[in-house]
């Protein structure tokens, strides 16, 4: 189940959201419970600041969790966290809507909580093909990764 904490000053089509994130998980052959927490940048700056000493705003985090939910036994992947003012700043930078955005942030979390990485060449490598196999599949091919 995909759990999604809305953004009271931004509404986006929560259902994209859970479809990204559930296209992601069969694209890995994962299985597992997702909470999405669409908020701002003062929070991302904060959690960034204090889980991974960058004292700057970013526009997603991800907090794999790998435990179970004790209520289902389902397995617990983890949070993503959206920074939605940024991500309405890269969609308008990148000439896309704010929602094929912040369905990428999803996917992009989601890969990051089944253990992907970015940190290697070789990895990035890996994960952004993964990305693009996703927004693919999601009708979003026309998205372009940066960095």
């Amino acid at each position: 189940m995909i759990y999604i904490q809305p953004f009271p000053e931004q509404s986006v089509d929560e259902d994209l959201l859970e479809r990204a994130a559930n296209e992601t998980l069969k694209h890995e052959f994962a299985t597992g419970d997702i909470t999405i927490v669409l908020t701002d940048d003062d929070q991302l700056h904060e959690l960034n600041r204090d889980f991974l000493g960058i004292d700057a705003p970013t526009d997603v985090l991800s907090f794999p969790a790998s435990e179970s939910d004790p209520e289902t036994g389902s397995a617990y992947l983890g949070d993503i966290l959206i920074s939605i003012p940024r991500a309405a700043q890269q969609a308008h930078a990148a000439g896309h809507e704010l929602i094929d955005e912040v369905q990428l942030l999803v996917v992009h979390g989601s890969l990051h909580l089944v253990g992907h990485d970015h940190a290697e060449a070789e990895e990035k490598a890996k994960m952004w093909n993964a990305q693009a196999e996703v927004l693919e599949r999601l009708g979003l091919g026309h998205i372009k990764i940066s960095e």
